[in-house]
């Protein structure tokens, strides 16, 4: 009777996400195997994130739930599909966000082919999201009930087929109670710690990582009117917004107070900070996106109401469609944004529902003064 059920390929990553949710679906009866991939060739055992441990991790879950384990290398993938769309990104002065293209060509892509190849008609992920089926026979990606966890951010770029092969079993449950279903049924990675960012990169340096890759060209720090405070190491290494690691001391004329990215000056390779976080510079309430993705297929039409994030975690924020045509859209917040930052993604909900998005192209923050000088004077 079992083998007439359709068979689910569960993406275990050697996490307690993955394996709490083969678990559940073991519970519920299912007919599971699990696949392992290896988006990454390089072992760098200092990182924290090496594939081998973590695919022994995975192995110890499906021995223990008895359910058949592969293995999948899909580094040359990654590194074709994702990564080096991630270091173009970076050398033309944007901030990427590799994990929403993982998800779109390997884990809902190369994956999914692996996993049918073996006969399944489902996959099955650890994110913090849900499905829903319509009348219509669409689905629709919901966000995860907890909301410090929810994912949907990281899914926006999945397609209706995608998402009609996909299973999210934590999204009805929040991360205290995951850990503690994996505590009660004595899964060996029970307590191990979360994953966090990239996780090749893992606990590695990321400026050293990327220099592998990049080179950096050193120039000016300045301040908005364009006065000189410090020397940068490449902007490939900032992001709009950044507080940390700008080596700022204290400099004669201005107060003790941290220093902020406002913008970088790709034409004469210098990196604008300013003294607050909320600085003019740093505020938009309008940004333009493209390589747009509408989950149900349709767009949003013009004067629609919304709510969108410009980052993982924002709180939803409330905006109006203002234009949207084939591969552009115009969006219009009731209150100006921080550090609206050309690379990431903005993505679009109508309450729980996640509408889609796309890669922010630009905002109407205002240029540095040093700039419209510059402009003025030529």
């Amino acid at each position: 009777m079992t083998e007439s059920k359709p068979l689910i390929m569960v993406a275990l990553s050697g996490g307690v996400d993955s394996a709490t949710t083969a678990w559940l679906l073991k519970q519920r009866g299912e007919r599971l195997a699990a696949m392992f991939m290896k988006n990454w060739e390089e072992e760098d055992a200092s990182s924290g994130c090496t594939a081998e441990a973590d695919a022994a991790d995975a192995r110890q879950v499906a021995d223990l739930l008895g359910i058949s384990f592969h293995g999948r290398n899909f580094a040359l993938e990654y590194w074709e599909d994702v990564f080096e769309h991630f270091l173009a990104e970076l050398a033309a002065g944007r901030t990427p966000n590799p994990d929403i293209l993982c998800n779109r060509e390997i884990k809902f892509k190369a994956f999914v082919e692996h996993a049918r190849d073996l006969g399944a008609s489902f996959v099955a992920t650890g994110h913090y999201a849900r499905r829903r089926d319509n009348p219509d026979g669409s689905v629709s990606l919901l966000k995860g009930v907890d909301p410090g966890k929810d994912q949907t951010y990281f899914l926006h770029a999945l397609t209706q087929e995608q998402l009609k092969i996909a299973l999210f079993p934590l999204g009805e449950l929040e991360k205290p109670a995951v850990r503690e279903l994996a505590k009660q049924a004595a899964l060996p990675v029970a307590t191990k710690k979360d994953s966090t960012g990239i996780c090749f990169i893992g606990e590695r340096n990321f400026d050293s990582f990327i220099a592998r890759y990049l080179k950096a060209e050193p120039g000016d720090i300045c301040t908005n009117d364009g006065q000189v405070i410090g020397r940068h190491k490449g902007l490939i290494h900032y992001t709009l917004g950044q507080r940390k690691g700008l080596d700022i001391g204290g400099v004669r004329g201005f107060p003790e107070a941290p220093w902020f990215v406002a913008h970088k000056d790709l034409a004469h390779n210098r990196l604008i900070v300013v003294q607050d976080g909320e600085h003019r510079l740093l505020m938009s309430d309008r940004l333009e996106a493209g390589n747009l993705n509408w989950i149900s297929g349709d767009a949003p039409s013009a004067g629609t109401r919304l709510t969108a994030k410009v980052r993982y975690r924002q709180p939803d924020q409330a905006c109006t469609v203002e234009r949207v045509d084939n591969d552009q859209l115009i969006l219009v917040f009731d209150r100006p944004q921080r550090a609206v930052t050309p690379g990431q993604s903005v993505v679009m909900y109508d309450g729980d529902v996640c509408l889609g998005g796309g890669v922010i192209q630009g905002c109407n923050a205002p240029l540095p003064d040093a700039l419209l000088k510059q402009t003025t004077e030529q």
